[in-house]
């Protein structure tokens, strides 16, 4: 039997789950229910247009075509067939089929995805004379194909891209973090968006920037050149226009926000400085070359710190890295007291912070499994 009409899933990284709840539940979409790798919701194709333009955790928008028993090869072709493809792609247009199986009889996802494909073209073949092409590079729809337990269930993706590319970054720096892990950060952290917050290791300046976008109200899908359900059949794009415009008209102007980055490396600053720009907010943010160990809070701050610490191979030896959280958490300890921090690191390496009973979550930042602290120094 095919879903209610307009069941949405919106995709997230490990660890995300609560703060992209807490974004759904902002947008008021109906029957909103976290689950594992993401959030289900109900309603309209425009409400999935709003969910790609203000959901700053999401990574996609996936949209529920049909939910059908299948326990081989025969139901899988025949449950693809049953969908209308025409109402998302032309008949020389563009898709791509990607499969994930569980617990399942149809455990081959290559073989899968390749008699999804088949269903899709022999459908177009048949009514049209013409089938459309596959391909991952530019394609005008993304099919998602989940089997678990004998259950297939068929999404289409209303994105397009993944939505961590927001469109605004100019310099990637070493080991960048994804933007939607970002704001997840800067969310977790606490932060009321009004008080001071410094990033002490910024690198790039993601974390700064997406405070920035997130303080003044800043709809980060407007930075993205666009999204799979525009190139879908029967887009409105006058609507769509509409939907942008008063995203634009709801971006805020921050007064006397105090948002600070630095970093050791000049290069990096430069880089941070050229993304804030492209960003659109150069004016909210400061960045310096300044070594972590050195920045010179100010007592009495209402203030949070939230960074990504460097870990991973690429960013040095473990025994200079935990000097180096040794040496700042020491610094946290004397001089931040009443401060709040939302610290990115390394799980080996936590301990070394020597923060007091630290609240831990557990998330994945390009594969690699890290940790977020937090906690208010001196509490």
């Amino acid at each position: 039997m095919p879903p209610p009409p307009g069941s949405f899933f919106a995709t997230c990284a490990r660890g995300l789950e609560p703060v992209l709840h807490a974004e759904v539940r902002t947008l008021r979409l109906a029957k909103v229910e976290r689950q594992v790798g993401g959030v289900y919701f109900e309603g309209t194709l425009r409400d999935a247009w709003r969910a790609n333009l203000w959901l700053r955790t999401a990574g996609r928008v996936l949209m529920r075509v049909a939910r059908f028993e299948c326990a081989g090869e025969r139901e899988l072709y025949a449950g693809v067939r049953e969908i209308d493809w025409s109402r998302f792609l032309a008949p020389r247009g563009r898709l791509i089929v990607d499969a994930h199986s569980k617990e399942s009889r149809l455990d081959h996802t290559r073989f899968v995805e390749q008699r999804v494909k088949d269903a899709v073209v022999d459908q177009f073949r048949e009514r049209a004379g013409s089938r459309p092409s596959v391909g991952r590079e530019d394609a005008d729809l993304g099919v998602y194909v989940h089997l678990f337990r004998d259950r297939c269930t068929l999404l289409v993706d209303t994105s397009g891209h993944s939505l961590h590319k927001r469109g605004w970054r100019r310099d990637q720096g070493r080991a960048p973090l994804a933007e939607t892990l970002a704001a997840g950060i800067v969310q977790m952290s606490g932060w009321d968006a009004r008080s001071p917050l410094l990033d002490p290791f910024c690198g790039s300046g993601t974390l700064v920037v997406e405070a920035a976008l997130l303080a003044a109200r800043a709809a980060p899908g407007l930075f993205a050149e666009g999204f799979g359900f525009e190139r879908w059949r029967g887009h409105d794009p006058r609507g769509w226009e509409r939907e942008k415009a008063r995203a634009r008209e709801a971006r805020a102007r921050p007064a006397k926000l105090v948002l600070r980055g630095s970093d050791v490396d000049p290069e990096r600053i430069a880089g941070a400085r050229a993304n804030a720009q492209a960003a659109g907010v150069a004016e909210l943010v400061d960045f310096e070359v300044l070594e972590a160990t050195r920045i010179a809070p100010r007592r009495g701050w209402n203030a949070w710190i939230v960074s990504n610490l460097p870990y991973g191979e690429r960013l040095g030896r473990t025994a200079d890295l935990a000097a180096l959280y040794r040496s700042f958490g020491a610094l946290l300890r004397e001089r931040c007291a009443g401060y709040r921090v939302a610290l990115l690191c390394a799980d080996a390496l936590r301990d070394e912070l020597g923060l007091a009973a630290p609240q831990v979550v557990e998330l994945e930042n390009g594969g690699l499994d890290c940790r977020l602290v937090r906690c208010t120094l001196g509490a």
